[in-house]
């Protein structure tokens, strides 16, 4: 997350771990995941909103003024638009299987242990036991968007306390940045073409 990498594919390694890769897996196993009457759950983040809220379709792999936070930020905008967009066309073409999104809040893991500054490094590790909760309970929000029988389409489910950081789980406030359905569109019809996954619901 320090600084720009490029996959064997050519992308922003972020766009390409959180979106390329979670857009080409689900579109690989789908067949197998209807057949099964299955969920598929999306674990986005809150930095969704906290970027250029927006996709960069004229510079995807941030080659001009990269920034990790933006690039980030961006990542998980496009795999939460994914997985809503994907909601959709299952709706539409009645198939068998429920995609849900959620996210974990602030979570203790060893996300910064080796691309954070020292700098930011102790920042967080005196910050996050008061903004932070375990890594097992980040868990809790992926766990119940695959078991609990209430949860519905066009949600973010995730920790509902100290601005979504940490607490008991449930609707969290969705930024419409997010539902943007040309957008989405779009990217489904740029993401098929990237990894050459031809996916028609």
């Amino acid at each position: 997350m320090a600084k720009q990498e490029i996959t064997a594919d050519g992308f922003e390694c972020q766009l390409g771990v959180n979106h390329f890769g979670h857009f080409l897996l689900c579109g690989s196993l789908f067949a197998r995941v209807e057949e099964s009457g299955g969920r598929i759950v999306v674990v986005g983040s809150n930095a969704y909103k906290m970027g250029l809220r927006k996709i960069q379709f004229e510079d995807l792999n941030f080659d001009n003024n990269y920034t990790a936070w933006n690039s980030y930020a961006q990542s998980k905008l496009a795999q939460m638009m994914f997985a809503y967009e994907l909601q959709r066309r299952v709706q539409a073409s009645g198939k068998n299987v429920q995609v849900q999104v959620c996210h974990p809040g602030a979570s203790r893991t060893n996300l910064l242990k080796e691309t954070a500054s020292p700098f930011n490094k102790i920042v967080w590790s005196i910050l996050s036991r008061i903004i932070a909760q375990s890594a097992g309970k980040g868990s809790w929000p992926e766990v119940m968007c695959a078991t609990e029988q209430e949860v519905e389409s066009e949600k973010l489910y995730g920790p509902t306390k100290r601005s979504q950081t940490v607490g008991p789980i449930a609707e969290c406030p969705l930024d419409a940045c997010a539902l943007d359905r040309e957008t989405a569109a779009k990217l489904w019809t740029i993401s098929e073409h990237k990894t050459s996954l031809n996916w028609s619901l």
